[in-house]
């Protein structure tokens, strides 16, 4: 004989609507697309598409959860593997650049003439 599990009676948990996390996805993206185009350090500008990159990861992992479909959780997984692969690939040329220029400004890498 299987023992039951007794859950206490009362008010359920409210759940945060989805509009909180629409909002807050919004606001992570508008910082990362600020830095992106004001900061002129590579690294910082690396960091804020990173942000991007997370904010796409909450809107899809929100909508999935509205939905109760995995797509949504399966599109972040593909965005966080695309972001690892940005993120190495991107250092490895901002350490290059940084060894042959000595700076990793942009506007010293926009050039690219010696």
């Amino acid at each position: 004989m299987a023992a039951q599990v007794v859950r206490p009676r009362g008010p359920e948990p409210a759940m945060v609507p989805i509009s909180y996390y629409l909002l807050l996805a919004a606001a992570l993206f508008c910082m990362g697309m600020f830095g992106v185009l004001v900061r002129r350090n590579a690294l910082v500008v690396f960091m804020c598409v990173e942000l991007m990159l997370n904010a796409a990861n909450l809107t899809f992992l929100a909508f999935a959860r509205m939905h109760g479909d995995s797509i949504g959780h399966v599109s972040a997984f593909f965005v966080i593997a695309v972001a690892a692969a940005e993120a190495a690939i991107g250092l490895a040329i901002v350490i290059a650049v940084f060894r042959s220029r000595g700076s990793i400004l942009v506007e010293d890498i926009r050039t690219m003439k010696h």
